[in-house]
């Protein structure tokens, strides 16, 4: 796959998520943990931003970021507004990081100093295994909020 490929589709993931946060009605829907499950719509979210921001945006883009993993899930960090202004900075992040990447570098390794899971992990593999865990915690953000709001909008 090309940057521009990657692009285009983490653009497109990212605006569905942005969608997604932005139908729920109030903050409080946002950080409800629905009946066994254990995370809510609002600590995805900040999950997603805080893998992309490490694993894409810092790693690939040098754009500083200090990550804190556990308070992503514990802890209420962003206000549904902060949330959505987190989006459309991490779109912009994104699109630069991976802006930056030839056709060299995609198939270079992936700084194993960051993450380290795969035996043979270029840059294009690690950017796909992400690509998947953001469509895969958008859906969970999709499914919660539909149930939370009661509303049948789909983004995805």
């Amino acid at each position: 796959m090309t940057s521009e490929e990657f692009q285009t589709l983490y653009s497109r993931d990212l605006k569905k998520l942005h969608a997604e946060i932005a139908q729920y009605a109030s903050d409080d829907q946002l950080w409800k943990v629905l009946p066994g499950t254990i995370n809510s719509g609002g600590n995805l979210c900040q999950h997603l931003i805080g893998n992309l921001r490490t694993y894409v945006g810092l790693a690939l883009g040098n754009f500083p970021y200090i990550r804190n993993r556990d308070s992503e899930f514990a802890d209420r960090i962003f206000t549904q507004t902060d949330l959505l202004e987190q989006i459309v900075l991490l779109q912009q992040i994104v699109a630069d990081s991976i802006g930056k990447m030839t056709p060299g570098a995609l198939v270079s390794e992936y700084p194993r100093s960051v993450l380290d899971m795969f035996p043979q992990q270029t840059i294009s593999f690690i950017l796909t295994h992400i690509l998947a865990h953001l469509s895969y915690h958008s859906g969970q953000i999709n499914y919660h909020r539909r149930w939370i709001t009661g509303g049948t909008g789909n983004s995805q």
